[in-house]
C-alpha cells in the first residue's frame, strides 16, 4: 500500500492479481478508517480539537491513497484490453 509501483511495466496477470489484492483489502481499510474516525469523534466529544482534525486528515489520506491505487490499476488494465 505504501509503495508506488509502475503499473505500465507490470504484466496483465500481475495487474489483475494486484487489483484482486486491493479489492480484498477494501474491508480492512474501511475498518481501519472506521476506527480512526471513531477515535476522532470520541476525542471531539471530550473537548479535544487537534487530535480529531489530525485523525480525520489521516483517514482521508488512507482512503484516497487506496482508491487512487485501485483506480490506476483499473485504468491500466482497461488501456491494455483496448490496445
Amino acid at each position: 500500500m505504501l509503495s508506488n509501483k509502475d503499473y505500465s511495466k507490470m504484466t496483465l496477470e500481475e495487474l489483475v492479481s494486484e487489483e484482486k489484492k486491493l479489492k480484498t483489502q477494501k474491508i480492512t481499510i474501511a475498518v481501519l478508517i472506521g476506527v480512526v474516525v471513531g477515535i476522532a469523534v470520541y476525542a471531539a466529544t471530550h473537548k479535544s480539537f487537534i487530535l480529531p482534525v489530525i485523525l480525520f486528515i489521516v483517514s482521508f489520506m488512507i482512503g484516497r491513497r487506496n482508491s487512487e491505487h485501485l483506480r490506476n490499476i483499473q485504468a491500466e488494465i482497461s488501456r491494455r484490453d483496448i490496445g
